[in-house]
């Protein structure tokens, strides 16, 4: 229907322009189109019009059926709407055929050239009646021109009696009404030398001289047409630049007939000049008028299907609502006893029976769906995670807490095999037992779960807790004992043992025989071995007995360059560098802690880089410091050195150290310190060459809140140094 519809608007384009340029391409405008062609034309542009308002209707009809409730195609609506519009425009069709026929023939017979004949004849009589009287007049002035200037003016002059009364004879005899003889002088004004004036005109406004100019190329005679006093001019033979002007004054009845006989000409003329205008117009109108009809004719026909069709909509809408559930769902009975209206009672009741019996089922499933809401409430609302697993060991139910800990992500895995979601509790499932310790990785980290399991008829609940911080936290707090007894038992016999060497440097030294150099040999491995020992109970000693930090602003960047400064002048073979955003962040902090803690990184990406043992040009440790518009600030440190131990998530556990020589301490420090200033720290490869990454995260905005005032700041006799790391070039 979609190509008929673009045919049909094709054809009514095509046809309508072929109409025009037809219409445009007949050559006399004056004459009208023949009755025939102008009914084909008229028809032909009705046909397909007629059509494109029926399918716009239908296409009307469709989208009015497809959003009722009913839906489909609408087909009610189109046989309505082809109906009403055939019952329109096949009467109209023949109305405006007969109606441009007869007025074709009627417009026909007043413009044909017989009519127009009797007009112009009657026209051409009074016309040439008219010019018969013009002639006249201007022979008449011509021949009194000649008697006055030989018989009157040559032998009596212009101004005897007897020249006065021969112009009166002359204008009487003549049967003209007045007469003015005139001079013109050479600077072109026109002055009257003899008038015969009974009617009192001021004939003097009547001569100009374009007239006189006439005369003077040529003309013997010149007339004045006038429907009120026709006259005419002429030259005097007497004299220079004398002239002759009379007029016959017609009375006013004559002038009348004369002018509204050419005011009845002029108008069939202009009419006569409209009639092709007249033609089309009124057959537009008559188009125009049958579309309207015909489109009028539809839309009733779209407003009947309407009507009809509402009472099947409601029982259908009603219908499926009741499929949905909704069991209140009525229609409107209409007053009318008829077909419609018994439908409706019949499903009113219907719906009634359906709704009473299924009451009770609603208030049962209520009092079920109660008591599992309050299981959900409560499982949602405890902090360990529960999961209900059926007997195919599949997820029945799982609350958000379980979701968090097993990183399940937005999405419910209801439904879900458990081995799909973490196969290490599928595995305790397998056991039998009622309490178990799995040890898993979830999202790349190492997590122990105490888990619990209850069983029923058919399902197993298992439930379990995060004890991952719990066993770090007693791991940390063991060996911080551990530190601090070392620490004793050990600090105490080093400082006897170290005087007691360098005593016996000093007093027995200089009688041993230079040439045996085991004495001095063994009082410095002493010594040595002492100052190490010292240094370890040191570590041990900051790591059991970590000061509270002291909370103040600080410049970030400050801290950061000191670190790198220290080990930069150390290790020269090394390129250092400190990036930043331009921020130039600051942080409230423990400067010391704070400065230790990056001190240890950059220490152990400096041992990093050497134990590799490559050029120079790779050896890189880089600190960065950016910031964002959230508050966070991340302290970045990258090295080339030899990369993380395959046990990276144990690092920063206590006394795991992979270098021979190290107490495992560094890093457990590091982290405590970053805890102690609610900040995270992680471990990864280098993104963009071999090496570490390492990420401290600080939020700014919860740091601000603990600004301690009072005192001496930490760092205060330090003096900033913002152009301590030197940037050398490694080429």
């Amino acid at each position: 229907m979609r190509f008929v519809e673009i045919g049909v608007f094709a054809l009514a384009v095509l046809i309508g322009a072929g109409t025009y340029f037809l219409i445009s391409g007949v050559s006399s405008t004056q004459r009208l189109l023949s009755p025939q062609l102008i009914a084909l034309l008229l028809v032909a542009n009705l046909l397909p019009a007629m059509g494109l308002l029926v399918l716009i209707g239908r296409r009307v009809a469709k989208r009015r059926a497809a959003a009722s409730p009913i839906g489909g195609d609408g087909r009610l609506h189109v046989r309505l709407v082809a109906l009403f519009s055939a019952m329109a425009a096949i009467p109209m069709l023949f109305v405006t055929i007969f109606a441009s026929l007869l007025f074709q023939h009627g417009v026909e017979f007043w413009f044909s050239d017989r009519a127009g004949g009797m007009l112009e004849n009657a026209s051409a009589i009074a016309h040439e009646n008219y010019e018969l009287e013009l002639t006249r007049i201007g022979k008449q002035v011509e021949t009194m021109s000649g008697d006055l200037s030989k018989y009157y003016l040559d032998q009596f002059g212009i101004d005897s009696p007897t020249f006065a009364r021969g112009l009166f004879y002359q204008t009487y005899q003549r049967e003209l009404s007045e007469a003015i003889i005139v001079h013109v002088t050479p600077d072109g004004h026109i002055n009257s030398l003899a008038l015969v004036d009974p009617y009192e005109r001021d004939l003097e406004q009547v001569i100009n001289l374009a007239m006189i100019k006439e005369i003077r190329n040529g003309q013997k005679t010149l007339i004045v047409p006038s429907l009120e006093a026709p006259g005419a001019l002429t030259k005097l033979d007497w004299g220079d630049e004398n002239y002759l002007y009379a007029t016959r004054v017609f009375d006013k009845q004559t002038a009348t007939l004369l002018r509204r006989g050419k005011a009845i000409v002029d108008d069939y003329h202009a009419l006569l000049t409209r009639s092709r205008s007249l033609q089309l117009k009124f057959n537009a109108a008559l188009m125009i008028v049958s579309l309207l009809i015909v489109g009028l004719a539809v839309f009733i026909a779209l407003a009947v299907a309407d009507r009809l069709v509402r009472p099947v909509g409601d029982l259908v809408d009603a219908a499926r609502k009741v499929a949905g559930g909704d069991l209140s769902a009525r229609v409107s009975v209409p007053a009318s006893e008829d077909e419609i209206g018994t439908l409706a009672s019949a499903f009113n009741r219907m719906t009634g029976r359906l709704q009473e019996q299924t009451n009770a089922l609603v208030a049962a499933n209520a009092q079920i769906e109660s008591r599992r809401a309050l299981i959900e409430a409560v499982m949602s609302g405890v902090r360990a995670g529960v999961i209900s697993i059926g007997e195919d060991h599949s997820v029945r139910l799982i609350n958000r807490s379980a979701m968090e800990m097993l990183r399940t992500g937005d999405t419910v895995p209801v439904g879900q095999p458990l081995k799909d979601i973490a196969p290490d509790l599928e595995a305790v499932l397998d056991q039998g037992g009622r309490e178990a310790v799995v040890q898993m990785t979830i999202g790349g980290e190492a997590k122990t779960l105490a888990v619990k399991i209850t069983r029923d008829e058919n399902n197993r609940i298992l439930t379990f807790d995060d004890i991952t911080q719990q066993l770090l936290d007693q791991r940390r707090a063991a060996w911080s004992d551990v530190a601090r007894r070392i620490a004793h038992e050990i600090k105490n016999p080093l400082t006897p043992i170290q005087l007691a060497a360098e005593r016996l440097q000093r007093r027995y030294g200089k009688q041993i025989d230079p040439a045996d150099s085991t004495f001095a040999r063994l009082t410095e491995t002493i010594v040595r071995q002492v100052g190490d020992l010292r240094r370890m109970v040191d570590e041990f000693s900051s790591f059991a007995r970590m000061p509270k930090p002291v909370f103040r602003d600080e410049s970030l960047l400050d801290i950061v360059r000191q670190a790198v400064f220290l080990h930069e002048v150390a290790h020269p073979d090394i390129a250092f560098k400190v990036d930043h955003d331009g921020s130039m962040p600051h942080l409230v902090c423990d400067r010391r802690q704070i400065g230790q803690a990056l001190s240890n990184l950059v220490k152990n990406a400096v041992e990093a880089v050497e134990a590799k043992h490559e050029s120079d040009q790779d050896s890189e440790v880089v600190a960065s410091v950016a910031s964002d518009a959230e508050g966070h600030i991340t302290v970045r440190i990258l090295d080339t050195g030899i990369g993380l131990p395959v046990e990276r998530d144990r690092i920063v556990e206590p006394y795991m150290t992979t270098r021979a020589r190290g107490t495992g301490l560094g890093l457990a420090i590091v982290k405590k310190i970053v805890e102690e200033h609610f900040g995270t720290i992680e471990f990864a490869d280098r993104p963009d060459k071999e090496g570490t990454e390492v990420k401290i995260i600080f939020d700014g905005a919860l740091l601000a809140g603990l600004a301690e005032t009072g005192g001496e700041t930490p760092g205060e006799a330090e003096t900033p140094h913002p152009t301590l790391t030197r940037h050398r070039n490694n080429a």
